[in-house]
């Protein structure tokens, strides 16, 4: 059970900046999450056209978000509430679609947070 500090320090880290998914620090990262993601990170270029099951409010919610800002492969499933291999999918239509740019974020040197 997390502390009342932990909790707050956690609320506050994720809310300070719309990018918090982006920038967790090295020792919070999952390996198995790097090796799935490969760092990439997608930014929604137009508004695609998916089937009505897909037009689900988290999953409007994220697309929303992906016009405005990049987000992670990590974000999305958060975001969307959509299983891993769905949010995959949805990678795969919209890159099937032209609609995502596709940026390889292990390109650009790591954030100095000390």
């Amino acid at each position: 059970m997390n502390s009342v500090y932990d909790t707050i320090y956690e609320w506050a880290r994720k809310t300070t900046t719309s990018f918090a998914e982006l920038r967790r620090m090295s020792w919070e990262r999952d390996d198995m999450e790097d090796e799935l993601t490969g760092s990439l990170i997608y930014r929604l270029t137009r508004w695609p056209d998916l089937p009505s099951q897909t037009k689900t409010a988290g999953v409007l919610r994220a697309l929303s978000v992906m016009t405005s800002r990049p987000v992670n492969r990590t974000w999305i499933i958060a975001t969307s509430k959509l299983r891993p291999v769905e949010v995959d999918r949805l990678l795969q239509r919209l890159v099937a679609e032209d609609a995502l740019q596709v940026i390889d974020g292990s390109k650009f040197p790591p954030a100095d947070y000390a």
